[in-house]
């Protein structure tokens, strides 16, 4: 089949990975003049490792490993830790963090020549029987059998396709979040650091390189300006917290500053119409937080997607297996990504609960959001 698939970001590339693999003649359509690199890093659970090692894509030398998750309140105090070594042995795949920028070019890079193409903005979609039409702001057209939203959020082909689409909706948390060098000893650790307070949440993963993802959660609302300086803003606001996270805000730069809201959407009742289909965050876009599932959903949708496809006698049983197969872990993983769980300041309660046993229900949550992870026969967890 010619399958058209708009959106060259982690969906979009882990897709047409899938897709050109199965012999399918595959056309990425970015409307960026280029790869889009930008971004800080993000976290790959064992079951967005897995769909990597079925792409073929390695993960030698990408990123950092994580073996330790620690909880800890804003004045230093360490409240909880998760062993994440134990979802690695049992599931049999790593926990990694990772810059956007590699993981965008790792999966570009087992692409043929040409797959992708650059400046196509796509602005409408034509159904025609057993083909599918996409139009673009340069005035071309291209026709394809199948037509693979993976353009986010904000989603064209969503648009296109459920006129009556359910709102995107703001949450009450957005991000501050950054990708720097900054020379704390979580930045060449193999452990991810969790501080919580009153006024907020800040996270500290190690990237690769001496590299350290670091960032800050706070109370958002679309109504209120943002900050002319956000990194005095977040100086003011968490400088008085204990180490590590003081060090981080007088070494951030603010050129180093991302902003990015929290925002969720009902699931549509379905993911596909004739011959499109959405995936990723064009599907179920959610907060990052609840495990910070979002780029490991969209591997597992574009893994599931191909496997349909190669199984299914036809395309539209494909697309009804793919949703099918998708739709109740993707619906989990949007509901704890919603209560913002990370962003909650419960210090007694996660003091209460076992290392052991957070441990053990990180492990049994991971199989239960993962379609990936769900096929392959575990050990006791």
């Amino acid at each position: 089949m010619r399958i058209l698939v708009i959106g060259a970001g982690i969906g979009g590339l882990a897709t047409a990975r899938a897709l050109t693999a199965d012999g399918h003649e595959t056309v990425v359509l970015e409307r960026a003049p280029a790869l889009r690199t930008s971004g800080a890093a993000l976290s790959l659970w064992s079951n967005g490792t897995a769909v990597l090692e079925d792409l073929g894509v390695s993960t030698d030398g990408l990123g950092a490993p994580i073996d330790l998750l620690e909880q800890r309140a804003w004045n230093g105090r360490s409240l909880s830790r998760i062993d994440l070594t134990h979802a690695a042995a049992v599931h049999g795949h790593p926990q990694l963090v990772v810059p956007r920028r590699d993981l965008i070019r790792r999966l570009a890079e087992g692409l043929p020549e040409g797959t992708v193409l650059f400046g196509k903005e796509c602005t409408g979609v034509t159904a025609d029987g057993d083909r599918i039409r996409t139009e673009f702001r340069d005035g071309t057209t291209l026709d394809g059998d199948l037509l693979v939203g993976a353009d986010g959020y904000r989603s064209v082909v969503r648009r296109h396709l459920w006129q009556e689409d359910s709102p995107l909706r703001a949450s009450s948390w957005a991000t501050w979040q950054g990708l720097s060098r900054i020379g704390i000893d979580t930045a060449t650790s193999r452990r991810g650091l969790m501080v919580v307070g009153p006024e907020g949440m800040c996270g500290l993963m190690p990237a690769g390189g001496g590299l350290l993802q670091w960032w800050f959660d706070v109370p958002y609302s679309p109504a209120e300006p943002l900050p002319d300086s956000p990194l005095a803003a977040l100086r003011r606001r968490f400088g008085h917290w204990a180490s590590p996270v003081r060090e981080v805000l007088e070494a951030a730069d603010e050129a180093d500053l991302d902003f990015f809201p929290h925002y969720r959407r009902r699931l549509p009742r379905t993911w596909s119409t004739g011959r499109a289909v959405v995936l990723g965050d064009a599907a179920h876009p959610m907060p990052p937080t609840g495990g910070a599932q979002g780029g490991n959903q969209t591997l597992e949708d574009a893994w599931a997607l191909a496997r349909a496809l190669r199984r299914a006698p036809d395309v539209p049983r494909a697309l009804a297996d793919y949703q099918r197969s998708r739709s109740r872990q993707a619906a989990l993983a949007v509901r704890l990504a919603g209560t913002e769980p990370a962003n909650r300041y419960h210090p007694l309660l996660s003091r209460l609960t076992p290392g052991a046993l957070a441990s053990r229900a990180y492990t049994r949550w991971l199989r239960m959001v993962s379609t990936r992870l769900s096929q392959a026969p575990q050990p006791g967890v």
